[in-house]
């Protein structure tokens, strides 16, 4: 799959362009070391900014590790087999 293709995510987003607020499909910006964004383990490959993630509590504490969620649909599914996208997240 390209990154021009038109995907379904599991909130709804059919692709770039159509995204929430709090999450972006590219890579962090250069300069920033990645520290204020992370990899939404249940939609791998979407970038989350961690502080709006945290603001409208798209986040998971799971472990002692907080996961960044893009979306309020990422939750009940990460809530439901955390080991799962714990396991793909750190693979």
């Amino acid at each position: 799959m390209t990154d021009n293709a038109h995907r379904q995510s599991c909130c709804g987003h059919t692709g770039p362009g159509e995204q929430s607020l709090e999450l972006t499909r590219s890579a962090p910006q250069a300069g920033t070391g990645g520290t204020d964004t992370a990899e939404c383990p249940v939609m791998t490959g979407t970038v989350v900014d961690k502080s709006a993630a945290v603001s409208k509590g798209l986040y998971r504490d799971f472990e002692g590790t907080r996961y960044y969620l893009c979306c309020a649909g990422c939750g009940p599914r990460f809530d439901a087999d955390p080991h799962k996208y714990v396991t793909a997240a750190s693979a």
